[in-house]
This record gives C-alpha cells, sequence and structure tokens, in this order.
C-alpha cells in the first residue's frame, strides 16, 4: 500500500457518515457489494453489521427480503462466456431464495439472464433476459453507434416468468412487440444490447413495469396483449433506473442524468411521476447538483414515513432524504474490490466499493434477527 491511498472513494472515508435519527425511519439496511464474493450485508442505522450472509457466487446484482424473511439472491453464473464486452459486468445467471442461515431453498438458472429477478415470493420469477437478433432483425434497431454490434448481432431483451417448478407460463419480447422508430438507442449507446432493460416488476394491476435505460424510458407492459400501454414522456428520464410503483399509483425513478436534454451539466436525481399526467410531482437532487451524479446504476426506495432511500451505486454511498429533501442518514459502503472477468476489468481497473441496490427493513420485516421489534 503506498502512503497515499490511490483510490478516491477509500480516501475520503467509509463507513456511516451521517444520521439524525429523530428524522430517519430507523430499520435496518441490506446491499451486496458487486466485486465482493458472495457476501451480503445487513446494517443497522449506525453501520455496524447485524448479519451477514457468504454465498457461493458473486452477486449478479443486487439481493432483498422477501415476505416470509428469506433472501432472495441473484448470482454469477460461473465460465459464461462474454457475449458482448459489457456482458459479465451486469449478468447472472442464478436466482436463488436463502433462508437467514444460507440454506438455499429454492434455484432457477438461466444464462440469459441480467440486472433484474423479481421473486414473487411463491416460487414465481420475473426476470430480464436477452436473445440474440442478426439480420434483417438486427438492421431494423434504430439509432446507435454505427457498426458496434458484435459480430453483427444485436441482443434484445425479453421479460420471462416461470412457475415454482421453473416452467416458463409468460414471456414478452422485444423483437416481437417494441416499436423500433419510437424507441431509438441514443446516437452515442453501442447497439451491443438494445434497449437495456434494467427493472422489471409486477404492478399492481398485474401488468409489467419496466425500465429500458438506452432509450430513455420508463414503460408499461400490458400483461395480456404484450403493448405498451404507459410510456414516461421523453426528456423527463435519462437513462434512468429502479422504477418502483408506490401506493397512490405513482411510479418512483432514479433518473440518472446521462444526456439529459437541455442541461450542460450531468447530475442525479430521484422522481415521483404522476402516472396519469406523467408529470414530476416530487424531486430530490443534491443542493450543488453537479455533486451527485451516478452515470450508471443507482436506486431508490420510499420508506414507510414517507423518507426515501437512495443508493449512488457507482460511489457505494447509500443516504436517506426527507419529503423536504434534508438528508438524515449516509453510509459510505467499505468494501471495496476488483472485478475477476478480464472483460470486464479491462472496462473497469479499479477496485470499486459498487453495489446496483440497496433495501431497507423494519425489524418486523426480520422476524428471525435477534433485536428488538419495538
Amino acid at each position: 500500500m503506498p502512503l497515499v491511498d490511490q483510490n478516491q472513494r477509500r480516501r475520503r472515508g467509509t463507513g456511516l457518515i451521517a444520521l439524525d435519527e429523530e428524522a430517519s425511519a430507523g430499520g435496518y439496511t441490506l446491499f451486496a457489494p458487486l466485486t465482493g464474493s458472495g457476501e451480503v450485508y445487513l446494517i443497522d442505522l449506525h453501520g455496524e453489521v447485524v448479519h451477514q450472509w457468504n454465498l457461493p457466487y458473486r452477486p449478479g446484482r443486487h439481493a432483498r427480503i422477501l415476505p416470509n424473511g428469506n433472501l432472495a439472491y441473484s448470482g454469477v453464473l460461473p465460465d459464461e462466456p462474454a457475449l458482448f464486452p459489457m456482458w459479465h459486468k451486469y449478468r447472472g445467471g442464478i436466482m436463488q431464495e436463502i433462508t437467514p442461515d444460507g440454506t438455499v431453498v429454492r434455484e432457477h438458472r438461466d444464462r440469459y439472464q441480467h440486472h433484474d429477478a423479481y421473486h414473487y415470493g411463491d416460487g414465481r420469477l420475473l426476470y430480464s433476459a436477452l436473445e440474440p437478433l442478426t439480420g434483417e432483425a438486427a438492421a431494423a434497431v434504430r439509432g446507435g453507434v454505427t457498426g458496434s454490434e458484435p459480430d453483427g448481432t444485436v441482443w434484445a431483451d425479453t421479460i420471462v416468468e416461470v412457475d415454482a417448478e421453473g416452467s416458463t407460463v409468460w414471456e414478452w419480447k422485444v423483437s416481437e412487440h417494441l416499436d423500433r422508430e419510437a424507441f431509438p438507442l441514443h446516437p452515442d449507446y453501442s447497439r451491443e444490447h438494445y434497449p437495456l432493460i434494467n427493472s422489471v416488476l409486477p404492478t399492481s394491476d398485474g401488468n409489467i413495469l419496466a425500465s429500458f435505460r438506452s432509450v430513455s424510458a420508463v414503460v408499461v407492459i400490458s400483461r395480456e396483449t404484450g403493448e405498451i400501454i404507459w410510456r414516461s414522456e421523453p426528456g423527463t428520464v435519462s437513462q434512468q433506473h429502479c422504477p418502483t410503483e408506490l401506493e397512490n399509483g405513482n411510479f418512483l425513478v432514479f433518473d440518472n442524468g446521462v444526456f439529459r436534454p437541455r442541461w450542460d451539466v450531468p447530475f442525479s436525481r430521484v422522481i415521483e411521476i404522476e402516472r396519469a399526467g406523467g408529470t414530476i410531482v416530487w424531486e430530490y437532487h443534491d443542493p450543488a447538483r453537479e455533486s451527485f451524479f451516478a452515470p450508471f446504476m443507482g436506486s431508490a426506495q420510499r420508506l414507510p414515513n414517507g423518507n426515501t432511500l437512495v443508493t449512488d451505486s457507482p460511489a457505494g454511498r447509500l443516504f436517506e432524504v426527507t419529503r423536504d429533501g434534508y438528508l438524515c442518514w449516509e453510509y459510505i459502503v467499505p468494501f471495496f474490490g476488483g472485478y475477476q472477468e478480464e472483460e470486464v476489468r479491462k472496462l473497469f481497473p479499479s477496485e470499486p466499493n459498487a453495489v446496483f441496490r440497496s433495501y431497507r427493513y423494519s425489524a418486523q420485516e426480520l422476524p428471525w434477527l435477534d433485536v428488538p421489534k419495538g
């Protein structure tokens, strides 16, 4: 180790940075460091680890707690080829439900799964995957950097739902349902992956809420017909992540801000979009906008008291803000490491402390955790 640590994020300090217990919603925060070997941490409000899983596969993105208290986890399937340069960065392939003591009670594998997998809690899974488009089908994809398709192939998204036995019961394909003219790739984006679904989950009315990063759109897909029945207005979000449906029917979105129209300085924000009118009815950005910018990844979770938990993923920075934008909790992930796959390490040679998402839970949602339940 040199006299001065050359990792800026580690040098600035890690662990608990700020806490106002009266303003915070309280509870326990779950996260899985992306460059770890399979560790998942649950920390209290003071940043102390109160539970830890040590799993055999590095995270294929994130983990969350199911209603029965078990862990839903996506791991990276070993020894798979890189379909394109970024593939190892965000692929998964192993979707598991795991008890607090680390016992795997369910597992489903799909080598084309990436980014998100929603566990219903009864064995069913909804997740994003890929299929190859070639020839005329690849050429029909609009926009992007000309010639950036690896071997002429555009990898297009699919959404798959399987039952508890692993049988496919519903499937949606970009190749069959998405209007290429209405959803062109940004001109500076690679054509290797279209439109890059980085989030997928069911809505309260049974349809599917999804985020198309590379075309800057949040959409609702009809489960019955496969049609896009709602989309964010063009220009509302830019390379966004993690839309979720709130109790009032609005959508909460982590809006990364890459290629944001009409702004010459990039910044990230969290916004609440009214579904009926498509307007932004709540927004959080840092008072110094440029100081909070996550060019990729990120998540937001509305908490029971109206606060919002935000994950500034590349910086490994987790923080909570009130409805008025007051930051009342901040924690920097102290676990750093390098990606193991050579293809990813060439693109990201540093040792990040990145996490894809974090989630907050009350003590009541963690019945197995030996702490006062309040």
